[in-house]
């Protein structure tokens, strides 16, 4: 237990640095197995070390996979999803150890969540997210600060779950609420209602995709770069617009562009184009459908059979769907691939060794959110699900 990972050591939320959320513990003295060696496990070893060390921890373990995650990983997960509904999934489990095989902003969600008795573990503590990261707390502090100088313009922060803890606490103890990709214009909606503006993180596509179909005109929109004064606006322009998005996205998202949806309509006529809405504009524009995660898999599974789909999102999801949905077709937008190379960090090195030092009693890569965080952090989740 002493390689705790603290979100943050200050009671201060306000005016702080961003909090470190990772360390580590493996290279610590004494807190179990030396992960190095377990590089050394063949291949044809692991499945059945995995299974047996699972086994072992009986009913004390769950075991979560995110859709992107890797097929050799996710097929020992007992439940596999989105982070939000994942993160739900564990703590209604019995389980005192949740592992979660995703990516940090996803454990940390999961230990907002938890109920006391269970602790969270990153098999990587490598595995982070890029556009969580391009929202660094001090960061939108700043931006805060720069807004409430031009007076009072009636802002609600709503923070995409694919942010820190300490962004979604920052939400929260602002009156702003966190939202996921299939419920944005729920909340938005609902943000409208009381205040004139909304401050989107950290993924401004996913804000303007939303924004747009809500019936907003992308005149009414501005981003907000976190490196320039104003986020490179005037405060004229600010004052005028109805959402601010912050200048950040997903890094497999990004890479999808309406080039690739004009070539495969070419290359197979008739095929249906979904993307996921963290896609750029011109992306969502072009094609047939926008869907979550949750969203993409519904709408192929839900489609006559026989129907070709391409589709917008993370490779790992769109393969497994293709193998899995033997009756329709299935391919990437992107015939270039596009993998989330952070959460391919987990491996199954890293779950076996999680695994079985949790068997000899050693807590690894525990993801621990401290309580003032926490608290705020759960505060907008509740503001989210009060709207279900």
């Amino acid at each position: 237990m002493g390689n705790l990972v603290s979100i943050s050591d200050s009671s201060i939320l306000i005016g702080a640095d961003q909090p470190p959320t990772v360390r580590a513990p493996e290279i610590e003295a004494g807190v179990g197995c030396d992960f190095d060696s377990y590089l050394l496990v063949p291949d044809n070893a692991l499945d059945d070390r995995i299974a047996a060390a699972k086994a072992r921890l009986g009913q004390d373990v769950v075991i979560l996979g995110h859709h992107y995650q890797r097929d050799e990983v996710v097929k020992f997960a007992d439940f596999r999803g989105d982070s939000l509904k994942l993160s739900f999934q564990a703590s209604q489990a019995e389980g005192r150890y949740i592992v979660f095989c995703g990516v940090h902003f996803m454990a940390e969600s999961a230990d907002i969540l938890r109920r006391e008795h269970q602790t969270v573990v990153l098999p990587d503590l490598n595995a982070g997210c890029s556009m969580a990261d391009m929202a660094d707390i001090g960061q939108v502090e700043a931006c805060w600060r720069e807004l409430s100088s031009l007076g009072n313009l009636n802002i609600t922060p709503v923070t995409y779950m694919n942010s820190t803890a300490a962004i979604k606490a920052f939400t929260g103890e602002h009156g702003g609420a966190v939202c996921t990709s299939s419920n944005a214009a729920a909340v938005m909606k609902w943000a409208f209602e009381s205040r004139e503006k909304v401050l989107f993180l950290p993924d401004e596509h996913l804000g303007r995709n939303t924004a747009y179909r809500m019936g907003i005109p992308l005149e009414q929109m501005i981003v907000w770069d976190p490196y320039q004064e104003f986020g490179g606006n005037t405060p004229e322009a600010i004052r005028n617009a109805r959402v601010i998005l912050w200048k950040g996205y997903c890094s497999v998202h990004q890479r999808f562009t309406p080039q690739q949806v004009e070539r495969v309509r070419r290359q197979h006529p008739g095929i249906r184009v979904i993307a996921h809405p963290e896609c750029r504009f011109e992306v969502a524009q072009a094609a047939d459908a926008i869907g979550s995660t949750e969203g993409i898999i519904k709408a192929i599974e839900a489609s006559p059979v026989g129907t070709e789909w391409a589709v917008g999102t993370e490779i790992h999801l769109v393969n497994r769907l293709g193998k899995e949905l033997k009756n329709h077709k299935v391919i990437s937008l992107d015939p270039s691939v596009c993998v989330c190379t952070t959460m391919f960090r987990i491996t199954p090195q890293h779950l076996l060794w999680a695994l079985e030092n949790l068997g000899e009693g050693n807590v690894v890569n525990r993801i621990s959110v401290d309580e003032r965080t926490r608290h705020y952090a759960r505060v907008a989740l509740d503001r989210m699900l009060s709207l279900r």
